[in-house]
């Protein structure tokens, strides 16, 4: 099985016509998703890469029945692209876009309270099923299906665990990056509670890193909640306080909270194995299986 997104997946994609949207699509079809849609404001009536454009994600969700979206729309627009697809009927709106301001992310995480559609990102690589489906920038030949989910704020990090995975034969049921702005749509809960709840998962990678609480938050649902055994892997460990590393949301605030080191704590006590590189990580992983 596998979680939020299969081959089932009809995906419509914002911002089609741009170079990003334009060279992601072709790589998306390529790949074997089912690209059925652009939504471009005043762009109705063109094709891109043979897929239909509309102007609107609504024309595009009723003409083609989409059923997820992924959003390559530049960062002072993208928090209204958001906002039309959680207007509309989808199940996942995937946001890759990075730059989106923390005040226009702020209206959109009110607004996913009042709707059932999950909203990965912004600022994510997006999710992918291998074999199945992948909606955004993932480099669909490292990834291979497997029994194993990960869940992940850095791409990067999610690239360097899946092909240590990958490389030992061990495949993957979904991959996902959740983004590592400050203000995101998914946190760790929300996909460890899916994993834990898919019968073909066995074992779990969460990739974090310094800044926020959401590891230590996982932490808790794990000692509480899981039985799927989860391996962790958490970036910045030499970061100093109060500088910005990388992702908006990866600086520490110099309060004690928010550290690599109180993170890995809060796993270790969880009873999750937290390696010092993404080989180890896969040796955690192994030694699940």
């Amino acid at each position: 099985m596998s979680i939020f997104v299969d081959d089932d997946t009809r995906v419509v994609v914002q911002g089609i016509t741009g170079g990003e949207g334009k060279f992601h699509t072709q790589q998306m079809l390529d790949y074997g998703t089912n690209v059925v849609a652009g939504a471009v404001p005043g762009k109705g009536g063109q094709e891109v890469e043979g897929v239909p454009v509309y102007d609107t994600v609504d024309q595009a969700v009723e003409a083609e029945d989409a059923t997820a979206s992924v959003v390559f729309v530049p960062p002072a627009f993208a928090g209204d692209a958001i906002f039309e697809a959680l207007d509309t009927d989808l199940d996942l709106v995937v946001a890759i876009t990075e730059g989106v301001p923390t005040q226009d992310m702020a209206k959109v995480n009110k607004r996913l309270g009042e709707v059932d559609t999950k909203l990965l990102g912004p600022n994510c690589p997006g999710i992918i099923t291998p074999g199945e489906a992948k909606l955004g920038i993932l480099p669909g030949n490292i990834f291979e299906s497997g029994n194993v989910g990960l869940v992940s704020r850095s791409g990067t990090l999610t690239y360097q665990v899946v092909s240590n995975l990958t490389e030992r034969g061990i495949g993957q049921t979904t991959a996902i990056g959740i983004g590592g702005d400050p203000i995101i749509g998914t946190s760790f809960v929300d996909a460890l509670e899916a994993f834990e709840a898919d019968p073909e998962t066995d074992a779990v990678v969460m990739c974090g890193e310094i800044g926020g609480e959401d590891e230590e938050q996982a932490a808790k649902y794990i000692a509480e909640n899981m039985d799927t055994p989860v391996a962790g892997f958490i970036a910045g460990r030499t970061a100093p306080p109060g500088k910005r590393m990388g992702h908006a949301g990866a600086i520490v605030s110099g309060s004690g909270t928010g550290t690599a080191e109180s993170k890995i704590s809060a796993l270790n006590d969880a009873g999750v194995p937290v390696g010092d590189t993404p080989e180890e990580v896969a040796d955690s992983i192994e030694d699940f299986l």
